[in-house]
């Protein structure tokens, strides 16, 4: 019943909300941080802000077929939204990152080569480049659906990076990154057949 109630609610759900929610909360973080709403380190604070937004949103994307196959919780239509949105405030992440803090290209090439976590991190930006830029329909006609879920399982590595990068940033051991790390981890061995088939029985 509680299914049943929750699935009714999210059909009225136009998936293009979960572009202007995120549009509007990512505005709203940038304008706190432009008059001092975001404490004494209004950059890395917002930084952060960005990013962590972003890894809870592919979290998201990558819960959707377990959802939908353990709990009935269909979210399949807001795949593609979600997706596209965690990329543009991984983009967002990024950009506050190279214009606001590093300030320098040469600094910016300087970063991903000697700190591992910033080149873990631009290896999963990387990886969600070409997600992004499949992520419609006329993409998956040329490439064809099985080439073009193929491309989409960079998603994976690119998830596991990008909570790695979460973790290596941490300064110490943190909680938070590793409960990250941990569902990723679960997400992503959830796609296993053997372990689906345990759960399912």
């Amino acid at each position: 019943m509680i299914v049943e109630t929750v699935n009714r609610v999210l059909r009225r759900v136009p998936p293009w909300a979960i572009y202007a929610a995120a549009a509007l909360w990512a505005a709203w973080m940038f304008y706190l941080g432009a008059t001092g709403g975001l404490g004494v380190e209004p950059i890395e604070a917002l930084e952060h802000a960005y990013g962590e937004r972003a890894l809870q949103l592919i979290v998201l994307g990558l819960a959707v077929t377990p959802l939908r196959r353990f709990l009935g919780i269909n979210l399949i239509r807001f795949r593609r939204a979600i997706g596209v949105t965690a990329f543009f405030l991984v983009l967002a992440h990024f950009a506050v990152w190279a214009v606001l803090d590093v300030q320098s290209v040469s600094r910016i090439w300087a970063d991903i080569v000697k700190r591992p976590y910033v080149t873990i991190g631009m290896a999963a930006f990387a990886l969600l480049i070409p997600l992004a830029v499949t992520s419609n329909n006329l993409s998956v006609r040329r490439l064809g659906a099985a080439a073009w879920r193929w491309l989409h399982m960079l998603v994976y590595p690119a998830a596991l990076l990008g909570a790695v990068h979460y973790v290596w940033l941490a300064k110490g051991f943190q909680l938070e990154p590793m409960i990250y790390l941990g569902l990723i981890l679960l997400l992503i061995a959830l796609r296993f057949p053997a372990l689906q088939a345990r759960l399912a029985s």
